[in-house]
């Protein structure tokens, strides 16, 4: 058995199979086409003034031929989709039913490109594209509704007629212009994220849409000139002038051989669907409304027990089968724009990870292994013997990560890409053994020390020592309090952030707020095993701490780290640990709302840098800067909120060293420092460390300091 979110490979979970739902579809196309062609040759013609013949100059036969090839190639191509589908059928099992009314609304968004406008160029463009092709579509199916109506029902004639002309004509010019530009921008101006992914079939894929285009507006004129250029078709305003080009004596024939064209190109394009990446076009907005689920974005996939399972075969993944049927379909969701390698901060600074090549590479390796045509084409040297993924995905662009979620926030398709690294990183781990050398040392004093930095445990609360007043230790006979302050571990033990303990427990206990700690008893959430890979040990240390808080009677949980404050939140349950988790910012500020702490500003000037688990991760981003507000001027950085950059210490890679390129935390500082802000304000102990390292680093300590939200809100509300 693989050890996946559940246990169901002694079953089929799949009421129907999407391959089987397809292939009843395709079915369904045949038949419903050729009704079609048989309905369209029953309504008597009308003869109307102002309007037109639907098939007007087109042979009986052809017409014929025309619905009975129309429903071979939408049966083709829906074909094609089932292929596919089975791809997607051999992922583990993982539940995306429910939440209907976010699915709807995510559909909604979909259908409205508003995530692909979210980048004002390329939405702009997709929305040319993709807005005309929809209006033509429906124009289409206009004509047909009208075709199949009785005489007296018809209703495309006079002003109608004249109305549905000019806005056809008008979106078959935006459409055209739509294309051109996306070819500008793709070959002319070659953007880094589309140079580098531009394949032949991106050419072809314009091509062609740029045919049926342009043969839709010559087909027109011709068929305008084939009726002798009758005055109401001047609203027509593409396609009459053209008409002028087309002789009078010849229009008949060139109106059947643009018509056949025409016809020819959209097969074509049926085709292409399933083949190509517009596939998109239908899988995307399915992908986004699959996009919300159970599990919350800040958890990794559930697994089994591994402490008592004893018929696990494999751990995470590391063939296609190990991947859920949700991280396939994200291949095909995908649509190549590179929008997560522009915001990955491991790419930007020159590391061997591209989130996009992971998709693309996951994406071949499930496409080759069933014959079926990859994400995108692929040089031909790049093959694949087996569905085992690090054939082409190699452990150096795993390990890059720092598990920011830039890329899963900046997709517009809704993949999840961080889900499938973390996956694999736990087969490296625990089936391989393959990992930094530096986490060795890191798992052995999780083990040993149940913190990462090897300390000994009995000196947790140590830090009480420099307080002048009792803090209470959940577990000591008759010590009850409403929220357990958990400090964590570089609370506890690291030298900068001790100093974010005292705060946050002096501004708890000025604003008489009920807390208690649990000392020795605290063990490290095992977030660094986890987010590194190691299943085994984050279970271990989850479970002894869910045992000590479900027996202490915990409720509420206050914390200053995002990490300890993300797994406590949305994966203890996963375990049978739920408890109200708060980050501290948002109890400090809720404190400072009701007046039970009262800071002074000093007018200094505050940037806020982002943490990745409390932002992207948990949607926290106003309360830290209302603490920000509350004591000196507040200035962004360019990169803030779900689109800050990474400090470098995510994914666990606090614990182990970068080798390449430029150093993420370097990138970050500098940043901050651009600001021209006093202080640079974080709510992270990993990013503390990271950012006081950064300015260190750059040798302006001097000029700028790093500080947590506690401390600085400390300084305004305790200080002389």
């Amino acid at each position: 058995m693989t050890a996946t979110e559940t246990d169901t490979r002694n079953e089929d979970p799949w009421k129907v199979r999407p391959s089987v739902a397809l292939l009843i579809l395709a079915g369904l196309a045949v038949i419903g086409t050729l009704l079609l062609g048989w309905l369209g040759t029953l309504p008597e013609e009308a003869h109307v003034e102002v309007g037109r013949v639907v098939f007007g100059n087109i042979p009986s036969l052809i017409v014929l031929l025309f619905y009975a090839t129309v429903s071979l190639f939408l049966a083709l191509a829906i074909y094609l989709f089932a292929q596919r589908a089975r791809s997607w059928e051999r992922g583990a099992w993982e539940r995306r039913s429910g939440h209907w009314k976010r699915r709807a609304n995510k559909l909604v968004d979909a259908l409205l490109m508003k995530t692909v406008m979210e980048d004002r160029t390329a939405g702009v463009v997709h929305s040319l594209i993709y807005w005309s092709f929809i209006v033509l579509f429906l124009g289409t199916v206009i004509l047909e509704i009208d075709h199949l109506a009785p005489a007296g029902l018809k209703f495309l004639s006079g002003w109608v007629y004249r109305g549905y002309s000019a806005a056809l004509d008008l979106a078959g010019v935006i459409f055209l212009l739509g294309l051109g530009w996306a070819a500008v921008r793709r070959y002319g101006q070659r953007p880094e994220r589309l140079r580098t992914k531009t394949r032949p079939e991106d050419g072809w894929i314009l091509l062609v849409l740029a045919l049926i285009g342009a043969t839709g507006l010559l087909t027109e004129a011709a068929r305008i000139s084939v009726v002798g250029r009758p005055n109401f078709e001047v609203w027509s305003f593409v396609g009459y002038p053209l008409s002028n080009l087309i002789p009078a004596e010849s229009a008949a024939g060139i109106h059947q051989v643009l018509w056949i064209t025409h016809v020819v190109v959209f097969f074509i394009f049926l085709v292409m669907l399933p083949l190509t990446k517009l596939r998109h076009m239908f899988t995307t907005p399915v992908n986004l409304a699959l996009l919300p689920r159970d599990r919350p974005k800040g958890a990794m996939r559930e697994m089994p027990n591994l402490l008592e399972a004893t018929d696990i075969e494999t751990v995470g993944a590391s063939r296609v089968e190990d991947f859920t049927w949700k991280q396939l379909f994200d291949t095909d969701a995908c649509t190549v724009c590179g929008r997560c390698t522009e915001v990955c901060p491991a790419n930007q600074t020159g590391k061997p990870l591209d989130p996009r090549e992971i998709v693309l590479k996951l994406g071949q390796v499930a496409a080759d292994t069933v014959g079926i045509s990859p994400t995108v084409s692929v040089d031909a040297e790049l093959t694949v013997s087996s569905d085992l993924v690090f054939e082409r995905i190699t452990a150096e662009e795993v390990w890059a990560c720092t598990a920011c979620r830039a890329c899963d926030e900046a997709c517009p398709a809704g993949l999840e890409i961080v889900d499938k690294i973390l996956d694999m990183r736990r087969h490296l781990v625990l089936m391989e053994a393959e990992f930094p050398s530096e986490l060795g040392k890191t798992f052995l004093s999780l083990e040993n020390s149940a913190n990462a930095y090897g300390v000994d445990q009995s000196t947790r609360g140590d830090w009480r020592d420099e307080l002048d007043f009792e803090v209470k230790m959940l577990g000591d006979p008759g010590v009850t309090a409403e929220y357990l302050y958990w400090v964590g571990c570089a609370g506890s033990f690291d030298d900068r952030n001790r100093k974010v303990t005292i705060s946050t427990a002096k501004l708890l206990h000025e604003a008489g707020v009920d807390f208690a700690i649990l000392g020795p008893r605290e063990l490290c959430t095992g977030d660094p095993a986890r987010r590194t890979g190691n299943e085994y040990v984050f279970q271990g240390l989850a479970l002894q701490n869910i045992e000590t808080l479900n027996d202490l009677g915990v409720e509420k949980v206050v914390t200053q780290c995002p990490h300890c404050f993300n797994t406590l939140g949305n994966e203890y349950p996963q375990f049978g640990g739920d408890y109200e988790v708060m980050h501290h910012s948002e109890l400090l500020m809720s404190l400072v709302s009701e007046g039970k702490i009262t800071p002074k500003p000093n007018g200094q000037t505050v940037t806020f840098h982002d943490p990745c688990y409390l932002g992207r991760y948990n949607d926290v981003y106003v309360a830290p800067r209302d603490v920000v507000d509350a004591v000196g001027s507040r200035v962004e950085m360019p990169r803030n909120g779900t689109n800050s950059f990474c400090c470098g210490a995510g994914g666990g890679k606090m614990w182990y060293e970068e080798h390449t390129g430029k150093k993420v935390n370097i990138e970050r500082t500098e940043e901050a420092i651009a600001t021209g802000a006093d202080v640079i304000a974080t709510g992270c102990p990993f990013c503390l460390v990271m950012l006081d390292d950064g300015i260190r680093e750059l040798g302006v300590e001097e000029e700028v300091i790093v500080k947590d939200l506690a401390t600085l809100l400390e300084e305004q509300v305790l200080g002389d």
